[in-house]
């Protein structure tokens, strides 16, 4: 069987927990940053997990994550 290739997209934005689960980055955190509450920018700053509808997704686009 060949080998299949990573979507190097995907790549940058996704990553595997400790316990397995696909995590990623927040949105909304790029500009426009000065009305934005400090509180919300803190929130949107961490990383969240990828929602179960979205990891098959996910994982075709990562075979070797």
């Amino acid at each position: 069987m060949p080998k299949l290739k990573t979507r190097r997209a995907a790549a940058k934005r996704f990553r595997r927990s400790g316990s397995g689960k696909i995590m990623r980055r927040k949105a909304f955190k790029n500009h426009l940053l000065q009305h934005k509450s400090t509180d919300r920018k803190r929130r949107l700053s961490k990383v969240a997990v990828v929602n179960e509808a979205d990891v098959p997704n996910v994982e075709g686009m990562l075979p070797y994550l």
